[in-house]
């Protein structure tokens, strides 16, 4: 398929941006549960200012993903806005500048965000945090594109293993953020933040699929 053009990856962020609007209430009571109950309210309004920004286009996709990692920072409260928005800020280099973005290189920016996510949170596999939805989704991703699978496919999958490891948050004792102060009470609730990670790769399958059948 063509590669990943910045009016796609626009789309992703506006797909995203409706998604979360969408369950921010879902997303708010997952984290009243074992949070500060504000994670919906903040990525929504955090996501609404970066489709506010696209209106002046960025000239490529590092420019865009540096845009949003920026927006996300400055108007995400709490630990989600650092961390999204390391996660696109990484994203920007590891495109090398390229005006659109061939699979490999999408998901070789993909992986630079998780490992800029996992830097800045100190989070691994299994300790209850977006780290857990998408560190499966890459792997699937990578996995899907290196048997030879189109990109719309690749993330589908990438996509089916980040449910996965949404759903699989939800018996993990939390080991990170405020859902460790519950410690074993935290056991029994889904992860907020690796619920809108889940959205995010989502809305990508979503944004992709829609740019093959254009």
């Amino acid at each position: 398929m063509a590669d990943v053009d910045t009016d796609t990856l626009q789309r992703w962020l506006r797909v995203f941006a409706a998604s979360v609007a969408e369950h921010k209430d879902e997303l708010t009571a997952l984290d009243a549960a074992i949070g500060d109950a504000d994670h919906g309210a903040n990525m929504d309004r955090g996501m609404q200012a970066v489709v506010d920004g696209l209106a002046a286009t960025p000239a490529d996709p590092a420019a865009l993903f540096k845009q949003t990692g920026m927006t996300l920072v400055k108007s995400v409260g709490g630990a989600s806005g650092p961390l999204y928005g390391t996660l696109f800020l990484r994203m920007a280099p590891a495109t090398g500048g390229a005006a659109s973005l061939d699979p490999e290189t999408f998901a070789k920016a993909l992986r630079a965000g998780l490992e800029g996510v996992v830097a800045r949170g100190k989070a691994e596999v299994g300790e209850k945090t977006m780290v857990d939805a998408l560190t499966p989704a890459l792997d699937a991703l990578d996995a899907a594109l290196g048997s030879g699978q189109s990109l719309a496919d690749a993330l589908r999958a990438a996509s089916a293993a980040a449910d996965e490891g949404r759903d699989g948050t939800t018996p993990i004792v939390a080991r990170k953020g405020r859902a460790s102060y519950l410690g074993e009470r935290s056991a029994g609730h889904q992860d907020p933040g690796a619920t809108s990670a889940a959205l995010l790769v989502a809305a990508a399958a979503t944004a992709v699929a829609e740019q093959g059948a254009a």
